[in-house]
């Protein structure tokens, strides 16, 4: 077995720590080494420890934990998790995080929860031996490029995401002009969070984004994005596709399901459909993206090297799901090309 990942835990309240490092310590695969109240005795802590990861509160004294994200981005590249409140207020500055090069996020939990911090153990760990190179502060967000003469076909462009997901989501549809083919994407997210990511992108692609309600229609150059908890996302009605939002359990852990999406896409839309599947932990999407292929989609995978975590996609490649794999840098491109309209008419 691989020696433990060694944790770093920053949070101004006690309790809080304290909370963190028994859900941590539970893992056996995960070393709690110290704690911190403040970035100035995180700053402190980090050099005499040298943690693999570290968990930070993003509302502390002194300095809050984006300034010093920022610092330990620029100086002392590692891999971060952010603990954050779950409000409109705590999701814009995650998200802000995200783009910063925060690893992952988790939500602070409600009175009572059942499970605290969910899997926030097993991201630790996915941090900890991440091959993601801590080298360099994320670049700030292009404007969007305009795309001459798009001509939009009658595809649908689904897409499936997770760790890493906000940054590799930016790349890809900052690609998209404002005549996008209608677009859905599951990430997974907080179910605080996918309103504000949604605003987010909406501020900085061409196309509408939007948090996707169930009954809305997909239309060209607007894109739809799961909310975040309760339900999944899927495509219906063949006439005149839209979004549902369905209650169902779980699947693969998660809900939205990436897998819910491609197959309902896969049912929907058959060769009439693009499916993506980014950075993320674990499986999700895989089987779902298989369905796609053998249902005439084109489908495409981000490669290990541009990947936060090689998870997903990796999955998705070994299942034989995936048609291309490409860097991040090329999948808004290839969508593109995939999706435009013929010279003798339209897909």
């Amino acid at each position: 077995m691989s020696a433990p990942a060694r944790v770093l835990v920053v949070d101004d309240s006690p309790t809080m720590r304290g909370l963190i490092t028994a859900v941590l310590s539970s893992d056996p695969e995960v070393n709690v080494i110290g704690q911190a109240g403040d970035a100035l005795e995180a700053r402190e802590a980090i050099k005499r420890l040298n943690p693999d990861v570290v968990t930070l509160d993003i509302e502390m004294p002194n300095m809050n934990g984006l300034d010093f994200l920022e610092k330990i981005m620029t100086l002392r590249p590692m891999p971060v998790i952010m603990v954050s409140t779950m409000t409109h207020r705590g999701a814009e500055a995650s998200l802000a995080a995200l783009e910063i090069g925060a690893f992952d996020c988790v939500g602070k939990p409600a009175p009572g929860e059942l499970r605290p911090f969910g899997d926030l153990a097993e991201k630790v760990k996915a941090a900890a031996r991440t091959q993601r190179q801590f080298s360099h502060p994320v670049a700030a967000p292009t404007p969007p490029t305009a795309v001459a003469d798009f001509r939009v076909g009658r595809k649908i462009v689904a897409i499936g995401s997770s760790t890493g997901g906000v940054e590799a989501l930016i790349a890809v549809l900052q690609k998209f002009p404002a005549n996008c083919p209608p677009t859905v994407i599951t990430q997974h997210m907080p179910p605080t969070f996918t309103k504000s990511f949604a605003e987010r992108l909406n501020r900085l692609c061409a196309p509408v984004v939007q948090e996707a309600t169930d009954g809305a229609r997909l239309e060209i150059g607007k894109i739809y994005l799961a909310p975040g908890g309760e339900r999944h996302l899927q495509v219906s009605n063949a006439s005149a596709p839209c979004c549902r939002l369905v209650d169902r359990a779980p699947v693969n852990g998660h809900r939205p399901s990436v897998d819910v999406l491609f197959d309902s896409v896969a049912e929907l839309a058959g060769r009439n459909a693009v499916g993506v599947i980014l950075t993320g932990m674990g499986r999700d999407g895989a089987a779902g993206l298989l369905k796609m292929r053998h249902a005439g989609a084109r489908t495409l995978g981000q490669n290990e090297k541009t990947c936060v975590v090689y998870g997903m996609p990796r999955v998705a490649h070994e299942l034989g799901a995936v048609e291309q794999q490409l860097p991040l840098s090329a999948i808004g491109e290839e969508i593109l090309k995939m999706t435009a309209a013929r010279k003798e008419g339209t897909e």
